[in-house]
């Protein structure tokens, strides 16, 4: 998104009437949070069940280490299932489940209860223990909530796996969290084919001495490797338990996750969110920033559980809220490319949360697909991560949302756990493709260099200048980590900075502009550089690398990487057969990482941009990558280097 276009963005939309006369919180909340942050939150954080009150609503003794409701007591499951039984809604749907094949499953409260519980004892059984790490690697599935409830009931630390990656980076994340047992499932459903699981965990696991267990459920029947003592199925383990079990009591500061994401080094960070203050912030946000009215509302998440949206807004958020969500297991166009506004259509949804990268997707394909289903249920729209251009914005808001619908724009990240700069749709005058202002209780700057704030119409670095409940409280096993790549850029102001530049506009709204360091947002899916690279550079073939995120008009950013091929390789490269050669190195990477970190070009090169202390000069690739002016060229060892990459630019990105 250009800044020209930001800063001329002058359309405006008022919320609907309807809707803000019976919002559930008004524009009070800002003066509310303002006047007592602290009490704010506790307010907040009585909306869930505690069976003990907390000593201190935050202790921040030991910055940047926090502690929210200390003292304080509660379990995360029982506050997203039982309490809603036992109030009598034991019979209101949690879940519609959506397969991609078109099998359904609808789930009430008073059965997600039962599964939960008999979950739990099975974990319990097979020796699972409150502070052990279970890894989750599924498809989007009921059974993957389930298994994330479940160790929540029995205090053991969920680390969930998107069922995209590889074995390499399941293998990677067993090893790091510790992990002593892995759920997963025969395989998935994605674009119309069963897509295997099994065999990744196989070869992850047997690169982990600590996993005891692999737990498996039945999803698509194909056949699979099964190692004796070790491999169980899901349904004979699970489907024998008792319904019932007692939820014990947790610390508010009780693991509750773990959560992989990229770095600006190849290793992935391990973000660590606990129970209490967590709970507290996805369930508040939940229902204020999508105006969540439990009796009526149909509520959908279009992501996956992998990420943390998922955890935040289609399990912990919504369940805490007693939401009936919609769950979709496959992709957007199978089998057609309506599948989703006929879900809508089936279900009656009225609030939808995805990401721009989607909705640029759908406009692709035209307003006419919307246009055949009846989207009249809709009342609010949200949008998440990554930016949202203002084209893509009113497009949705047209076409999806009838031109009655606000749409919620939500910064946040894995490392906030929960919503952090994002409008209130009975409240806020939308300005399409800015989040716009800081949720009531967070405190979010724009700063200059030196941490200064920054006034109106101004562009500099985005911080929170204070703790909020659902931070992350710090990386897995590696406390400097956390104290370096997060507080150390303003430590003597004590700022949280995670690397995205923002602009204030005239009127002082927020606009997001992007990460200022060198991890990539794909689709809304964080990847590093340095992953990339080094991927690339374990193919016999490379002898460097050089990868940058490009702007990309459906993805947000397009993976662009330049290599200098070995000796052996470099005829290769130059002949006929490099384009052979490029494809092998982008499906090299799709193996090793995943199918989101294949790059969409590879220009093989000479040499690369390099400052005299042997810096790469990203900076200078990824003007070439969007076909800019360069920018300053003054620090490079030899500048005719650009000129030579220039005229070998292809014309167009490699297709798949």
């Amino acid at each position: 998104m250009s800044e020209t276009s930001q800063a001329t963005e002058a359309r405006t939309f008022s919320p609907p009437e309807q809707l803000a006369a019976h919002a559930n919180v008004g524009p009070e909340i800002y003066d509310e949070a303002a006047a007592d942050r602290l009490a704010f939150w506790a307010k907040a954080a009585r909306r869930l069940t505690w069976t003990q009150e907390w000593d201190e609503v935050l202790d921040w003794s030991n910055p940047p280490f926090a502690k929210w409701f200390a003292g304080g007591k509660l379990n995360v499951a029982y506050n997203c299932v039982d309490r809603h039984v036992e109030d009598g809604h034991g019979d209101q749907v949690a879940y519609h489940w959506e397969g991609e094949p078109g099998d359904t499953r609808t789930i009430t409260y008073a059965q997600l209860k039962d599964e939960v519980c008999k979950a739990a004892n099975a974990l319990t059984e097979l020796g699972v223990r409150a502070g052990d790490r279970v890894a989750i690697y599924m498809p989007m599935i009921p059974e993957a909530v389930i298994a994330m409830l479940a160790c929540a009931r029995i205090g053991a630390v969920h680390m969930v796996v998107f069922g995209g990656f590889s074995a390499d980076a399941l293998a990677s994340r067993l090893d790091d969290s510790g992990a002593v047992l892995v759920i997963t499932a025969d395989g998935g459903y994605r674009r119309g084919a069963p897509s295997a699981l099994k065999p990744a965990v196989d070869d992850a696991v047997g690169r982990s001495s600590g996993v005891r267990n692999v737990l498996v459920v039945k999803r698509t029947e194909q056949d699979v490797e099964w190692t004796e003592g070790r491999d169980l199925w899901w349904d004979d383990v699970v489907g024998r338990q008792s319904t019932e079990h007692e939820p014990e009591s947790f610390d508010a500061e009780h693991p509750l996750y773990i959560m992989y994401t990229s770095g600006t080094t190849a290793k992935p960070k391990g973000i660590l969110h606990t129970s209490g203050g967590y709970l507290t912030q996805v369930s508040f946000t939940h229902w204020a920033s999508f105006d969540l009215k439990a009796d009526d509302d149909v509520f959908w998440t279009a992501a996956d559980v992998g990420w943390v949206t998922g955890h935040s807004y289609i399990v912990y958020g919504p369940l805490s809220n007693r939401a009936t969500s919609v769950m979709y297991e496959g992709t957007p166009e199978t089998p057609h490319r309506g599948r989703w506004f006929e879900l809508i259509q089936k279900y009656g949804v009225t609030i939808l949360y995805t990401a721009p990268t989607v909705i640029r997707t759908f406009m692709k394909w035209g307003e006419d697909i919307p246009a055949g289903f009846d989207l009249t249920t809709l009342r609010v729209l949200g949008s998440v991560g990554e930016p949202i251009n203002p084209e893509a914005w009113l497009w949705y808001h047209k076409n999806i949302g009838g031109g009655r619908c606000p749409i919620v724009d939500t910064w946040w990240q894995t490392e906030t756990g929960g919503h952090m700069i994002n409008p209130l749709p009975g409240v806020t005058t939308l300005v399409p493709g800015s989040a716009q202002a800081p949720f009531p209780g967070i405190s979010a700057k724009v700063v200059d260099d030196e941490g200064n704030e920054l006034g109106d119409d101004s562009t500099g670095l985005l911080v929170i200048t204070d703790p909020w409940p659902s931070m992350l409280r710090t990386i897995w096993g590696d406390d400097q980590r956390y104290v370096d790549t997060y507080w150390s850029r303003f430590a003597e102001k004590g700022f949280y900075f995670a690397g995205d530049g923002a602009k204030k506009d005239a009127d002082g709204n927020i606009w997001l502009l992007g990460r200022v360091d060198d991890v990539m947002n794909v689709s809304g899916h964080r990847i590093s550089t340095t992953e990339v690279e080094s991927s690339l550079v374990a193919h016999p073939a490379v002898a460097e690398a050089a990868v940058v995120g490009a702007s990309d008009p459906t993805t947000g950013q397009g993976i662009v990487a330049f290599v200098i091929l070995r000796g052996s390789a470099e005829q290769q490269g130059e002949g006929a057969s490099g384009d052979d050669l490029v494809q092998t190195l982008r499906n090299h990477v799709a193996r090793d990482i995943g199918p989101i970190a294949k790059p969409r070009q590879i220009m093989v090169v000479q040499e690369l941009p390099k400052t005299r202390s042997g810096k790469i000069m990203r900076r200078l690739l990824r003007d070439i990558a969007e076909n800019r002016e360069l920018g300053d060229v003054t620090t490079l060892t030899d500048s005719s280097v650009m000129n030579m990459i220039k005229e070998k630019l292809p014309a167009a990105p490699s297709e798949d």
